[in-house]
């Protein structure tokens, strides 16, 4: 066995350490997920739901790109259980959706991943010396 140094990078998750502690960032790939499925060039929007915005079951059996629809909310759950809380909500609430989404839903997964593209460099902050285990969001430069 062969002692390789710190640990950098775990199960696709970046190690950030520093002297206030450890943070936790998947910025590669909320990237890749940009890069993906288009939104490169896309305005940023400064919240990841619109609370305003009432979603509901499609009535009408018309399903607006259910196989893109599902696949960007597979990616985001996967980002939201690791790394990224702050749009966990909005994508559970989107996720519901996945069997028959409308124009409103997809309206709605745009918000979220516009959100993205603006939060690339968020990250969780485990502190260094706790007396209780505690984590932030914060921005990496």
């Amino acid at each position: 066995m062969k002692d390789m140094g710190e640990a950098d990078v775990i199960l696709g998750i970046k190690l950030i350490h520093s002297i206030d502690g450890i943070a936790i960032s998947q910025s590669h790939y909320v990237e890749k997920i940009i890069e993906k499925f288009g939104y490169q060039n896309s305005r940023i929007a400064k919240t990841p739901y619109d609370s305003s915005v009432a979603l509901f079951k499609n009535e009408s059996g018309i399903s607006v790109a259910q196989l893109r629809y599902t696949q960007i909310i597979e990616s985001l759950q996967y980002l939201a259980n690791d790394t990224r809380p702050d749009i966990s909500f909005s994508v559970s609430k989107l996720a519901r959706y996945t069997s028959c989404p409308d124009r409103t839903h997809w309206s709605a997964l745009d918000r979220v991943l516009r959100y993205l593209k603006g939060t690339v460099s968020l990250a969780i902050l485990y502190g260094k010396f706790p007396a209780v285990l505690e984590g932030y969001i914060v921005r990496l430069a």
